[in-house]
């Protein structure tokens, strides 16, 4: 016998959270935990409640165009870096220093604040066997965590969503820009990419203020206006209607079916990402910039109980083959600071023990200088993990600067990058790096 449900139209079905959680299978079981969200008020709780928010996250910071890791990660006391850059080196006055070898870029106070407070780890000597010079071959390479000579269709986040993240909310990934990195790409397209709140809708054309035809037509496909709800209820197995769940005359696996389940998923999401971005305010101080930005967005949307496992972020500017010293001063003095409050945002929200951040860049700098007061593209270079609940210090072994070491002018890799991506798969996501991977990989201490 059918359940005699008194509820009828699809608003009125969202609207119970403990009935949508016990048919989950009819619709997105993110639809619960979405209003329960906001139900809750989560933008005003430093606790979230307990339907994932209160898992563990991580947050991907790429520096795009391939920072120069000597200038970043210093070693001001080496003589072969001393005679590599008559110009762009960074001497012992001007350092940061982390100990009597390494030191952080000046502008890296940021960084340096983070490190003496035990909450950042620098990876030395990250690179990966036959190292590509493209920017867009090892950017590919870095996205899909493949081998050099290997190309893989999905990316290594988009994987770990397949393996471990089936029936997610679709906001379980977050890429803040205009393009989904193909980090994200994966057999079952998951995650969702937006730059602010306010402009995460559907549209078309470009005119601010005007709401798209395909964003009426997908709310009208979502009965979210009275007449519509009303015409819907009274058509003949049309699935506004609760009696209709136990056996649709439409097969679920149906073209339309899928249609109106991600329209569903996607107007849901949008409201409640801009319902979440209109009610959380930022508690830290940032600086201008378009990375500050980003960050500020990922803490109001931690803050507001999203129940995203992955934030990605970008930093570009790093293809610094001219007049190097002035343009990585600016990004990376944005990049310190930009992360500095991003952490103590979170930490005034109480969520500083959830959030992992990880830097990645494609390639390094060669050592020597080159002649425009840049540095052309290298190899080996350095990634960063910040967080409260990691072992700070310093990660792996810093590459030797001796000519006779270097491989075409580039430093030797000690560290391959994809130790890094299973060390925080496995100890900071808690699932196994194998299957998404393809192989093990040593672990590292630091997580």
């Amino acid at each position: 016998m059918k359940p005699q449900l008194s509820l009828k139209t699809r608003r009125e079905f969202l609207r119970t959270t403990a009935l949508g959680s016990a048919v989950t299978w009819t619709i997105p079981t993110f639809l619960a935990h979405t209003f329960s969200a906001l139900q809750a008020d989560a933008a005003d709780k430093a606790t979230q409640i307990t339907t994932g928010r209160d898992g563990t996250i991580l947050v991907v910071l790429q520096m795009a165009g391939g920072n120069d890791g000597l200038n970043t990660l210093v070693p001001y006391s080496n003589d072969h870096y001393a005679r590599a850059r008559s110009r762009l080196r960074i001497g012992a006055k001007e350092v940061l220093k982390i100990n009597d070898a390494i030191g952080l870029h000046p502008e890296l106070s940021g960084f340096k604040s983070l490190y003496d407070e035990g909450h950042l780890c620098a990876v030395q000597g990250i690179g990966y066997p036959n190292p590509n010079r493209s920017h867009f071959r090892s950017t590919e390479i870095w996205h899909t965590a493949s081998d050099s000579k290997k190309n893989e269709q999905y990316g290594w986040i988009g994987r770990y969503f397949d393996n471990s993240c089936s029936g997610c909310d679709p906001t379980i990934g977050i890429n803040i820009g205009r393009q989904m990195p193909q980090a994200f790409a994966a057999k079952r397209p998951t995650g969702i990419s937006l730059q602010s709140p306010e402009n995460y809708r559907f549209v078309i054309n470009e005119r601010p203020g005007e709401a798209d035809v395909t964003e009426q037509s997908y709310r009208k496909l979502n009965a979210v206006d009275g007449q519509a709800e009303m015409a819907e209820a009274s058509a003949l197995n049309s699935g506004a209607s609760i009696d209709s769940v136990s056996g649709p005359t439409i097969h679920r696996g149906s073209v339309l079916d899928f249609i109106e389940r991600t329209a569903l998923d996607a107007q849901l999401s949008s409201d409640q990402i801009r319902a979440i971005g209109s009610k959380v305010s930022n508690k830290a101080n940032y600086p201008n910039g378009q990375l500050s930005n980003s960050l500020k967005l990922v803490a109001r949307l931690i803050g507001g109980g999203l129940p995203t496992r992955i934030y990605y972020v970008s930093q570009g500017g790093y293809d610094t083959h001219s007049n190097q010293l002035g343009a990585q001063n600016r990004l990376l003095s944005e990049l310190g600071d930009s992360l500095k409050g991003f952490l103590e945002d979170i930490k005034a929200q109480g969520n500083l023990d959830r959030v992992l951040v990880m830097t990645f860049s494609e390639f390094g700098r060669r050592v020597q200088e080159n002649a425009s007061g840049g540095t052309d593209h290298g190899a080996a270079s350095v990634m960063f993990l910040a967080g409260a609940k990691l072992k700070a210090g310093i990660a792996g072994q810093y590459p030797s600067l001796a000519p006779s070491d270097l491989v075409n002018g580039d430093l030797k890799f000690t560290t391959d990058f994809r130790s890094v991506y299973a060390t925080v798969l496995e100890n900071w996501l808690k699932t196994s790096p194998v299957p998404i991977l393809g192989r093990q990989f040593p672990l590292l201490s630091c997580v």
